[in-house]
């Protein structure tokens, strides 16, 4: 069900709606609520229950328990419980009297940035007949207007939340890489100076760990940056860099025919780059930063790659191709030592569904995290915390390194023996940052995609990170 967010001055008079009563004092008091029963919104009732819906003098009114509510996080979830409880009773129009609460401004507005984020639902390719029915949640009060009302640093954190679900709802037949740089280029009315570097340029420059991803798909290879220079000190900007294969195959490799559709979302980590950039330009963000994409897609075609190759990368580094499934860290590969090289980024932080092996260690609950930077994991830890898209720090050794050792090359692209396969692609990476910057890996294989609804999602794509690195940006850098 989608939600229509409207904010108008009062109702129309022959309005039958529900109205929405936050509470938050243990004891009842307030001006609004005297013409009510008090019995109906004792405390009792919510010993049991968040959501309380009577009527009362041929009126609806839904009350909701806010009494132990403290943080931010506290009043999303409200507001995507909310959503649920709406839907759930089949309550088309509602409305929320700003002068009738007695939550502050910045509470109810995350109230309704909860309900919203919990409302998505990804439709576009269901007939007319087959979509969804709309819920509206008025907000009135005097002379209220949306903009001074629902902050723009929310609104814009929204879009670019939805933006990343999006496009990691998008099947591999619709968001190929051609259409990926292409809306990718869209961002520019926004203010962000996009830079699309396709096969003929990625050649020249030697991506050649990239490129032989993508040599056996009739669709292009691309990499792709996002400039936001809203630090007028020209200071470092903070770089974040995120694996872009629209669909994989395995390549050569092949997978297994089972669930193998859902490596549509294989783009999450370029899709969190791409859904943050956005953020970043509608809030107008005080600081200086660049997302880079490579993008690809990972096919058993007649060129295709074949497990043996040996490819020279952006670094000068050589790579043996043992598994052509391991096609994600080839493409980051090219993308940080770029990164690194055309920025000089004060940080960088990569996102990408890396491995199944990180699942199977933390399921769905954490993204794995690995940092050569105890400052920077620390941010990120802290940031995923406050709001619910958590971070594990796992290790890195020389030990796992010397595990991607080659007989052939310089490297090989996978660890046969001794396990820790989310790890010794970590230690894989870290060999493409040549200059010691602080980095950090994020592998949100278990995190991007959930067969199941979140705190503030629907299920489906989950929008993973968008709300991590801007409350990591947020708290550290502006």
């Amino acid at each position: 069900m989608k939600l229509n967010l409207k904010f108008v001055n009062k109702l129309p008079k022959d309005a039958q709606d529900c109205e929405v009563i936050f509470l938050k004092e243990k004891n009842i008091n307030n001006k609004y609520l005297k013409p009510l029963n008090k019995s109906i919104i004792s405390n009792k009732l919510f010993s049991e229950k968040k959501f309380i819906k009577k009527d009362y003098n041929n009126k609806s009114y839904i009350f909701v328990n806010c009494i132990n509510s403290k943080t931010s996080l506290d009043f999303e979830k409200i507001g995507s419980k909310l959503f649920i409880f709406l839907k759930d009773n089949k309550i088309e129009n509602s409305y929320i009297s700003v002068s009738a609460n007695t939550l502050t401004n910045i509470q109810l507005e995350k109230i309704l940035h909860g309900s919203q984020l919990k409302s998505y639902n990804f439709s576009i390719y269901k007939s007319e007949k087959n979509k969804n029915e709309n819920l509206n949640l008025n907000v009135f009060g005097k002379n209220i207007k949306k903009n001074n009302f629902f902050r723009k640093n929310l609104n814009a954190l929204m879009e670019g939340i939805f933006l990343t679900r999006d496009l990691v709802s998008e099947p591999g037949n619709i968001l190929h890489p051609d259409e990926y740089a292409r809306r990718i280029t869209s961002l520019r009315k926004f203010g962000l100076k996009v830079t699309v570097y396709d096969q003929k340029k990625l050649k020249k420059l030697g991506c050649n760990a990239l490129l032989g991803v993508g040599q056996g798909s009739i669709r292009g290879s691309y990499l792709v940056t996002m400039e936001w220079n809203g630090n007028k000190n020209k200071s470092k900007p903070l770089a974040f860099v995120g694996k872009g294969v629209c669909f994989d195959t395995g390549g050569i490799s092949l997978k297994p025919a089972k669930f193998m559709e859902d490596m549509t979302y294989d783009m999450a980590g370029s899709a969190t780059v791409v859904g943050l950039m956005k953020t970043l330009a509608l809030r107008k963000s005080k600081i200086n930063a660049v997302g880079v994409v490579g993008l690809v897609e990972n096919m058993p075609g007649g060129n295709a790659q074949r497990p043996g190759d040996i490819v020279k990368s952006y670094s000068g580094q050589t790579i043996e191709i043992l598994n052509t499934d391991a096609e994600g860290r080839l493409v980051l590969a090219d993308a940080l030592t770029y990164t690194e090289k055309k920025f000089k980024p004060s940080l960088i932080v990569d996102l990408a569904t890396l491995t199944g092996a990180i699942i199977v260690a933390l399921g769905s609950e954490y993204a794995g995290l690995w940092s050569n930077n105890e400052k920077l994991s620390k941010q990120l830890f802290d940031a995923g915390e406050k709001v619910e898209e958590k971070v594990w720090r796992m290790p890195l050794h020389e030990n796992y390194n010397k595990l991607m050792n080659s007989k052939n090359a310089d490297m090989q692209n996978i660890n046969y023996v001794g396990g820790a396969g989310s790890t010794t692609a970590a230690q894989f990476l870290q060999r493409f940052i040549l200059k010691k910057t602080p980095w950090a890996h994020l592998d949100i294989a278990g995190m991007a995609f959930s067969k199941y609804a979140g705190a503030l999602n629907s299920g489906g794509a989950t929008g993973y990170g968008v709300r991590l690195l801007n409350k990591f940006i947020e708290e550290n850098y502006e």
